[in-house]
């Protein structure tokens, strides 16, 4: 996400850079609701009994009172019958009128009092019809205390005192600004976006712009996306310029690339635009189009540390040089247009499939761009960050926080532990097969071009059946133990005279007949641990080297050690600091 919910090496910065941007309004903020605070779970029936076809969302930001004053005009059609309408709005907001079909609704006919707004409908809506809701509304948003860890807006300030906005909303929703569906499931056909601002400040957004008007000292951004993930629209607001080029796809289409930074930054700014070029020509290459081709990639300068917005990917990573030669944190968040904005997760027990091929992304782009070094340096430090403390994928219908929060779910296990684990599957089914299998996750088909796809759910249970399908294997058990157990496989080993022998000790003893290669000697041999069991000869004395190209995700002791020290280290620290 995250937003990047990245845990790194830059968490300190943008902790820091998270808590100048929050001010004293988020401890005289009211809570959350329950309701407001959560994202996703079951999707309610009234909820599946439409399709959310448009969004108009009229955005006033006024950065001296904090404050938003909104119109949200939505329009559904019903799949099905329907004499209510569910949205999701924080209820902090007062709505001033509410209209649907152009007739106002007395409160009467709808209410909010927990953040899932019903709308009682003057007349049913049959199946096939459309119903258009015109909601009016306004007040203090929800501050985020650290974004994009916790979700809301962010009111920021420039060193010359200038306004700097953004809103990082992936964890509570939506609903924290605009009412809508708060679900992976709940993406509008398109979205028309309209921020007014003063004339002094600039409003980047989602999709393409359609234009600027004036009135007065203020001035209108309108912005149009195609189905865009509902928390992946955002707001943006500062003093900002902008670089703009055009890259030529090997598609044969022309994608246009926009960089929105901080007047002054500009130097630092064209460095990480000419990075833009090289990121398409590896996504291109190595999975298929990018997605949003004739809206734009697009990046804006914000004060927290970033998130995979929809075509303006925010990012707050400080331009920083690498050992690596690239910005992990912009890499990360572009490949969000991949895996999360052009295929989307249909539960958040799928998230996986966007953070963990998210995460992938890194290594595999070091791998392309200076070869293995990069790639496996990156996957050691990955290594090092899992927990298997709970299952990636629990197999039920999950809130957001039941993932992302580590004390009750996988937390960021689902970023590393699934980069890990689609590392060993492109070691076991080969290049071919495991990039096919990508491009037909991300695309749903096996031949994407400009034009023959869109945006769609998908879920873990869609993407075995894709493995299957392109290895040809039934490859159930790989995806059962890595993705349905916490604890990872663990690789027993006996020496017995000149006899070495080798046990899988899984979970619930399941099924795990993963290959592994053993280096005796001077020899690579490949042992096909059948039933989970093997044994060879490897005379004693013998030079043995389990798995010498790192192929395989297991469990390694020396792993556990170092985080244990790393956190009674860090126990020390807080101690002494106290």
């Amino acid at each position: 996400m995250t937003s990047s919910r990245l845990l790194s090496l830059a968490l300190c910065a943008a902790l820091a850079t998270s808590a100048h941007a929050a001010d004293d309004a988020t401890s005289a903020q009211p809570p959350l609701t329950e309701q407001t605070q959560r994202s996703g779970g079951q999707l309610p029936a009234e909820q599946q009994r439409v399709d959310f076809e448009q969004a108009e969302l009229h955005f006033s930001v006024d950065p001296s009172q904090q404050s938003l004053d909104a119109e949200a005009i939505l329009t559904f059609g019903a799949r099905e019958a329907t004499d209510a309408l569910l949205l999701d709005l924080d209820p902090h907001f007062a709505i001033s009128k509410l209209s649907v079909d152009g007739k106002t609704l007395p409160p009467g006919q709808w209410s909010n009092p927990d953040g899932r707004l019903r709308i009682t409908l003057p007349k049913p809506l049959a199946k096939g019809g459309k119903a258009v809701v015109d909601i009016r509304y306004g007040g203090k948003p929800h501050v985020a205390k650290k974004a994009p860890w916790d979700g809301g807006f962010v009111w920021s300030h420039t060193d010359d005192g200038q306004p700097w906005i953004a809103t990082a909303v992936e964890g509570e929703g939506c609903d924290l600004f605009w009412p809508c569906i708060d679900h992976p499931q709940g993406k509008p056909a398109l979205v028309d976006t309209y921020v007014t601002v003063p004339k002094s400040l600039a409003a980047p957004g989602n999709g393409v712009l359609v234009d600027i008007k004036e009135r007065g000292d203020t001035h209108t951004y309108h912005w149009r996306a195609k189905h865009p993930t509902t928390y992946a629209i955002s707001i943006n607001v500062g003093p900002f310029d902008v670089l703009k080029g055009d890259y030529h796809s090997r598609y044969g289409n022309t994608i246009p690339m926009q960089m929105w930074y901080l007047r002054g930054h500009e130097a630092q700014a064209k460095q990480l635009f000419a990075e833009f070029p090289r990121m398409l020509d590896f996504f291109e290459q190595e999975i298929g189009p990018y997605p949003f081709g004739d809206e734009k990639m697009g990046v804006v300068e914000t004060p927290h540390l970033g998130m995979e917005h929809q075509t303006i990917n925010a990012y707050g990573n400080g331009y920083p040089r690498s050992e690596y030669g690239f910005d992990w944190l912009l890499q990360h968040e572009f490949s969000h247009e991949w895996f999360g904005n052009q295929m989307t997760n249909a539960d958040w027990d799928d998230m996986w499939l966007h953070e963990g091929f998210g995460t992938y992304m890194q290594p595999l782009y070091g791998q392309y761009l200076y070869g293995d070094m990069p790639y496996f340096s990156m996957l050691q430090n990955e290594r090092s960050m899992v927990k298997n403390a709970f299952p990636v994928v629990a197999g039920r219908s999950q809130y957001e926080e039941d993932v992302y929060d580590a004390k009750r779910g996988p937390g960021n296990d689902i970023y590393y532990k699934g980069s890990l684990m689609l590392h060993t599957l492109r070691q076991m089914i080969g290049d071919q097969a495991f990039f096919e299998s990508i491009r037909r996750l991300v695309y749903g088909r096996p031949d994407p071009k400009p034009g023959n796809f869109t945006p769609h759910y998908a879920t873990t249970h869609d993407y075995i059946e894709i493995v299957n399908q392109v290895s040809g294997r039934n490859l159930n058990w790989f995806f059962d133990v890595y993705l349905r157990e916490a604890a990872l496989p663990k690789l027993e080993t006996r020496q017995e005279g000149n006899t070495l022998t080798l046990h899988w000790q899984v979970p619930h003893d399941k099924p795990f007949p993963m290959p592994l290669e053993v280096q005796v000697g001077d020899k690579l041999l490949t042992v096909p641990m059948i039933g989970g069991n093997a044994s060879l000869t490897a005379p004693a004395g013998t030079l043995v080297i389990i798995d010498p190209r790192s192929k395989v995700l297991r469990d390694l002791p020396h792993f556990a050690d170092y985080q244990q020290w790393k956190k009674e280290q860090a126990d020390k620290k807080a101690k002494g600091a106290k």
